[in-house]
């Protein structure tokens, strides 16, 4: 998706003239700022299918200085809503994680708007001619993604039980059907637990062998387990493999691009109403064969209600467990970070075929700022050039009379020497 934000206005070149005042001094206003693009996560989004269609965001340019120190209008910001969750990143890294109601990022910052001439005058220069050109708005290319969050994810084979055992302790309304990958999108529901806590659960859809390779959309699913405390893993008790149910899920967590197979689990057997207790014991010790050490597991009927109780007893304290580890974790690791921030006025010369290229991020704005087909506008980089020390620099390599000074991007303008 390209992002936009609002250009700033360009400054005004403008004289006072009134009556009986045959040199009024010069009074061109600045202009405006450009609008920046602010992405704020709302509670009230639950998907990124808006954007879907939508290739552009844009916000408002800044308006034209004016006569009379009129500053132009400041272009409005982009306030773009999107779920908890989503995540901004561009080809190289993530911009920002919006995680929590309210929180803003602003993707694209806009452009300031350039000073009028009003604002150059000075004791040697009293009636100036130049004005400023607003600078451009910042511009990226950036993805959207929704992670969805939650303290609990539930993931199991097509048709394990999943949507029904949300159903059962949450206020959810999945859909269920005795038949495999019924669920076809991620569901959430709060679960309250002993009136004292509350769980957020997602059902994550079906997952099969191949999923984390894309297989069946189980990578776009298994994206939104990489915020999840704590996995609920559940296996159908007729399930006639019970282990290699057990391992397929477990290598599809593990193949996927985070490492979700050492995520705190329950392994949990379902649909147990159907068995005497020696069938049920049967088949929980070979649950137990098979899980690692210290793994805990249970067996479950979302039917009758046997054992769902103690289970979500058993998810608030691994939820807990987690978090406090996770909290240890992050202040441990914020300590104050001390290095050498790049400074904004350095400039870099090199030599090029027609004359001298000129990198730096100041002298740069100060280049997006001039009017090129301006003769006082040119003058006035010069003297900046002259003042940061470039041009003692570029006469220091060499530079000849007529030979072309380029600042930053070609696009953005060169001077004679």
């Amino acid at each position: 998706m390209k992002i936009e934000a609002g250009k700033g206005g360009d400054g005004s070149v403008s004289f006072h003239h009134e009556k009986f005042k045959a040199k009024g001094g010069p009074d061109g206003g600045d202009g405006g700022n450009g609008g920046s693009v602010i992405l704020q996560a709302s509670a009230n989004q639950n998907t990124l299918a808006a954007f879907r269609y939508k290739k552009l965001l844009k916000a408002e340019n800044g308006q034209n200085g004016s006569f009379r120190k009129r500053h132009g209008k400041t272009g409005a910001d982009s306030i773009v809503l999107v779920p908890l969750g989503t995540v901004v990143s561009d080809d190289e890294a993530v911009l920002a994680d919006l995680a929590s109601d309210g929180q803003q990022f602003k993707v694209a910052t806009g452009g300031k708007g350039g000073f009028g001439n009003a604002h150059f005058v000075s004791s040697i220069r009293q009636a100036p001619r130049v004005a400023e050109k607003g600078e451009k708005g910042q511009q990226l290319e950036a993805n959207l993604e929704l992670k969805m969050i939650a303290d609990v994810g539930i993931v199991g084979l097509p048709n394990a039980g999943k949507s029904t055992l949300l159903s059962v302790i949450s206020n959810a309304k999945p859909e269920i059907a005795d038949y495999p990958f019924t669920t076809l999108t991620p569901n959430l529901g709060v679960v309250d637990i002993d009136d004292k806590h509350s769980l957020l659960f997602a059902d994550i859809p079906g997952l099969i062998e191949g999923a984390s390779q894309g297989k069946g959309l189980g990578d776009e699913f298994l994206r939104h387990l990489e915020r999840t405390s704590v996995l609920v893993h559940l296996i159908d008790v007729y399930n006639e493999d019970i282990p290699a149910t057990y391992k397929t899920i477990i290598d599809e967590l593990a193949a996927y691009k985070v490492d979700l197979s050492k995520r705190p689990q329950v392994v949990v057997l379902t649909k147990i109403e159907g068995l005497d207790k020696k069938q049920q014991d049967k088949a929980y010790k070979t649950i137990k064969k098979i899980v690692p050490r210290g793994t805990t597991t249970a067996a479950i009927s979302t039917v009758t209600g046997d054992g769902v109780k103690a289970l979500l007893r058993v998810m608030q304290k691994l939820v807990d467990k987690n978090r406090q580890k996770q909290a240890a974790e992050t202040k441990k690791t914020e300590l104050p970070v001390i290095g050498i921030k790049d400074d904004d006025a350095a400039w870099h010369v090199q030599k090029s075929a027609k004359g001298f290229v000129i990198t730096g991020n100041k002298i740069e704005r100060f280049a997006q700022r001039t009017d090129f087909d301006d003769y006082h506008g040119q003058q006035r980089l010069r003297d900046i050039l002259r003042k940061m020390g470039i041009i003692r620099e570029l006469e220091r390599q060499g530079i000849e009379p007529e030979q072309i000074i380029q600042i930053g991007d070609p696009k953005i303008g060169a001077i004679e020497y």
